[in-house]
This record gives C-alpha cells, sequence and structure tokens, in this order.
C-alpha cells in the first residue's frame, strides 16, 4: 500500500476515533455467529478498529489482528483493553501487500470490508484442517461497479477448495463462510 494510502487510512480512523464500547458480530455473519469457534486461535486481518477481535476474545478465542493503519491498531488495542480482553487479543500494524502476517495455522480467518485476492489462497493456507474462514466485502451485486468491489460470485470461486457453509451477495456487499 502507498504511504499516501496509510496516511488516508491513518486520518479516518483519526477521525471516528475509538469504536463503540463492547464486543460486536460483523453485521453480514449475526445471523450465524453461533458458527464461529469460541475456542482456539484467530486471524484477523485488516482489523480496523478492532471490533471483530474483541468479538472473537468475547467468545474465548485468542486473536491475532493486523491493520495497515497504526492508528487503527492503536484504537483496536484500546478497545479490547476497555473491554477487558487485551490479553486475548494480539495487534499489529501489516500492509497486506506483503501477503498475510507471518504466524502458525488457526481455527478462523476472519476478514471483514477488505478484498485482496491475492491473499486468498494464503487465508485457506493459514487455516487448521477444519477450520472457519469469515469473509465479507464490497460487492458489484446490488451496487454496480466500483473500487474495492467484488465481482458477481467472485468469493465463492476464489474460496471454491473449501466446504461452503454460507454465501451470498447482495445490496452491495458479498460474504463467504466456509470449512477446510
Amino acid at each position: 500500500m502507498t504511504e499516501a494510502d496509510q496516511q488516508r487510512w491513518d486520518q479516518r480512523y483519526a477521525e471516528v476515533g475509538l469504536a463503540p464500547p463492547g464486543p460486536a458480530v460483523p453485521a453480514v455473519f449475526a445471523h450465524c455467529e453461533e458458527l464461529f469457534p469460541s475456542a482456539g486461535s484467530a486471524l484477523e486481518i485488516a482489523c480496523g478498529r478492532g471490533r471483530g477481535a474483541v468479538w472473537l476474545a468475547s467468545r474465548g478465542m485468542t486473536v491475532h489482528a493486523s491493520d495497515v493503519s497504526p492508528v487503527a491498531v492503536e484504537l483496536a488495542r484500546r478497545h479490547a483493553a476497555d473491554s477487558g480482553l487485551a490479553d486475548r487479543c494480539e495487534f499489529a500494524v501489516w500492509d497486506l501487500d506483503d501477503g498475510l502476517p507471518p504466524g502458525e495455522p488457526v481455527h478462523l480467518v476472519l476478514c471483514h470490508l477488505f478484498r485482496e485476492a491475492d491473499i486468498d489462497q494464503a487465508m485457506i493456507d493459514r487455516l487448521v484442517p477444519g477450520g472457519l474462514l469469515a469473509v465479507a466485502c464490497l460487492s458489484e451485486v446490488g451496487h454496480g461497479p466500483g473500487n474495492f468491489r467484488s465481482k458477481p460470485g467472485e468469493l465463492t470461486t476464489a474460496f471454491a477448495a473449501l466446504e461452503t457453509i454460507e454465501a451470498g451477495e447482495a445490496d452491495g456487499h458479498a460474504w463467504f463462510l466456509g470449512r477446510r
């Protein structure tokens, strides 16, 4: 990511500040949150202010999360601490243009509101057998073309090697939940 892009994200996160208190399941997965693990390890990529990481930690998971924005990472750390879950969350600044951050296989990979096809296989490979992949992004379906929007069918095609549990596209969003 360019330095200008990183600065833009830093500015955006500085303007919005801390996440609202407490954990929050990503809305697109709220109807199936019982399918998410309540133990083990998780990797959240493009974690923003840490709402997903805190939600996973509140379920009992140990979470490694990253974002390209140092401002977002600091806000995420504060959110985890304010929620009493700092001991279950580790946050790092990481540019996904360099691939996934290094680490051991995990029980869950969460990627919410970020799409980069170059890391699709790495996300699959990071999962332990039986591990869950949860991806949600902006979509052209119900919206039209645009920057950072997936094309119709893109997620199910990209993750065809996984057992599909839940997938859909509507109202400018696409989501995929699958098991390795």
